[in-house]
């Protein structure tokens, strides 16, 4: 049994499923894709670098912001929602949202989850404008259950998920609902000082988070931006979780600065935009989304989205360095995700069904890059099965490649029936690999 305490807690092993999974969905639904505005631009990690958290917080590209950003005097959101929409009150965004969502077909998305590849999807089920998308017993006290949806969204995208042969897990924001307060956050000081630490709140944030575990069972908490009494706060609610669920996750943002710290526990950390793991020593999950922004936004297109190829060889380094990805899609009102999203997931499916054998199951090889005698780069891994793949990231100009150092034993080409020729670190394929971004070669140990 797990007690709440650190020391406890610590004991927890990241469970098989999760650390094999290597790919998950995240599912951005939220009240912001109706407005569906933000500015286009670099991430807010590059942003508050490069020109300040101000600029970092007013210009954020993420459209799930949008009602703190239109907090902002002489904000791009604030102007154009002034301006264009002729500055209409928030609560008339979270009526049109929860009025669309009861005309969702979940099947889509389980149709698109099952041609993903992905093995686990986390579903957000309150953001920072604090509206249920589940009918909770919890009503927010301030505007009680006409911030809340009447029809179960998470209970259905649990389904879906589940349908699709995938694990289930839940997002909740825990360290801001913008109906408690902390609207026009433009810094990391006023970010962290919206965290509500009152015993109210924290009373109010763990009934969601018991009510989410006990009606749909997830195995993974996705917590976000801090936690009311942080620590303190949370580790009642991970104990409980884990002796529900020993095969459960739990990300690092209950208390990040005290995982930093080593004073808290987490199964994983979360890097955000980047794909450089926090602790080399951890697990740990990249999210971001296909664009710039988590949640839908209208501006953001197939010109804008990452590439399928640049998604595939992001996936690639992730898991050649131990990590996962988790992959945000961002619905919109209705909860149909947009076409340009959806042919780039299902397109990483494409490619996972063939190269699968390198990515699932599969841990770090002791020499994770390598290099073709072309200057392409070659990640490596530790196959479930005992055999080290290669993925080499470009096509080659002919069918006779290079590769110092490339670990002894036969070798064969994924997804072909021909036979490989090998003179030491010369590999001499039965032909030329296509323009797929990344080609995998088995070595069999």
């Amino acid at each position: 049994m797990f007690e709440p305490t650190f020391e406890s807690l610590r004991t927890h092993s990241v469970p098989r499923w999760y650390d094999n999974a290597k790919f998950g969905l995240f599912a951005h639904w939220t009240v912001g894709s109706v407005p569906s505005f933000a500015p286009m631009g670099r991430d807010p990690f590059t942003l508050a670098r490069e020109e300040g958290e101000e600029v970092a917080f007013s210009h954020t590209p993420y459209a799930e912001w949008y009602w703190n950003s239109i907090s902002i005097p002489g904000s791009p959101a604030e102007k154009y929602h002034r301006e264009v929409l002729g500055n209409p009150d928030y609560s008339t965004f979270v009526d049109t949202f929860l009025n669309r969502a009861q005309d969702w077909d979940s099947s889509h998305w389980r149709d698109v989850f099952k041609r993903s590849g992905a093995k686990y999807c986390v579903f957000v089920t309150k953001h920072h404008d604090g509206v249920l998308l589940w009918p909770s017993n919890v009503p927010n006290p301030h505007h009680g259950e006409k911030w809340q949806s009447k029809r179960d969204l998470v209970g259905e995208c649990a389904t879906a998920a589940r349908d699709a042969g995938m694990r289930f897990g839940v997002y909740y924001s825990g360290g801001i609902d913008w109906t408690f307060q902390g609207l026009g956050i433009k810094s990391w000081a006023t970010l962290f000082a919206a965290i509500p630490q009152d015993d109210a709140y924290l009373e109010y944030a763990d009934a969601h988070w018991r009510e989410l575990i006990q009606r749909y069972q997830p195995d993974v908490l996705w917590n976000d931006i801090g936690y009311p009494k942080f620590a303190d706060g949370a580790n009642p609610l991970i104990a409980d979780f884990y002796n529900g669920n020993p095969d459960g996750v739990v990300n690092d943002r209950f208390d990040m600065l005290g995982v930093i710290q080593g004073r808290h526990h987490t199964d994983f950390t979360t890097p955000e935009y980047t794909t450089r793991p926090m602790d080399a020593n951890k697990k740990f999950e990249v999210c971001r989304g296909i664009g710039t922004s988590f949640g839908y936004m209208q501006f953001e297109d197939d010109s804008t989205y990452m590439a399928t190829d640049e998604l595939i060889l992001m996936l690639v380094n992730i898991v050649a360095d131990g990590g996962n990805l988790l992959l945000n899609f961002g619905a919109m009102p209705g909860g149909y995700i947009p076409w340009a999203q959806q042919i780039r997931i299902i397109g990483m499916g494409q490619w996972l069904e063939t190269n699968g054998a390198a990515i699932y199951g599969s841990r770090p090889y002791e020499q994770s890059t390598l290099t073709t005698d072309e200057g392409a780069t070659v990640r490596l891994t530790a196959g479930s099965d005992g055999a080290v793949y290669a993925m080499v990231c470009g096509r080659p100009s002919s069918a006779t490649v290079t590769i110092s150092g490339l670990p002894s034993g036969d070798v064969s080409l994924l997804n072909s029936r021909g036979s490989v020729t090998r003179r030491g670190d010369t590999i001499v394929l039965p032909v030329r690999p296509d323009d797929t971004p990344v080609w995998t070669l088995r070595i069999a140990r």
